[in-house]
């Protein structure tokens, strides 16, 4: 890949019509993330393609279906390693934020926004 393509941002997935194809809105969040911090140089497309391919290359060998939802937690996986490298947040800090997004999600009744309490 040439340094200018590297520079470019990602290019969408798309269906054979064109369209893109997302069956849940966090995965199309996902790959705008990623695309915005090529974008922004925190890594390089190179990094973001070869990072993504590990991870898929590691689900493949867990067994994993080869499915949308495996490739984009693989996509989320990418994401966490990129960010714990180049974005000085470690993993850690990012399972527990997680964690914290997950048991507010659980605590609030349905149709209310979820609120992050914080300490």
């Amino acid at each position: 890949m040439s340094d200018e393509s590297a520079q470019q941002g990602l290019k969408p997935l798309a269906s054979a019509d064109g369209q893109p194809v997302f069956e849940e809105a966090w995965q199309a969040e996902a790959l705008a993330i990623a695309d915005t911090l090529v974008r922004q140089g925190l890594f390089s497309a190179v990094a973001w393609s070869d990072t993504l391919g590990a991870a898929l290359a590691a689900a493949e060998q867990r067994g994993e279906a080869d499915t949308q939802e495996t490739y984009y937690r693989c996509v989320v996986d990418a994401l966490e390693s990129l960010i714990a490298q180049h974005g000085g947040i470690a993993r850690e800090a990012m399972q527990q934020t997680r964690a914290d997004w997950e048991a507010a999600y659980r605590r609030t009744p349905h149709g209310q926004p979820v609120v992050l309490q914080q300490d």
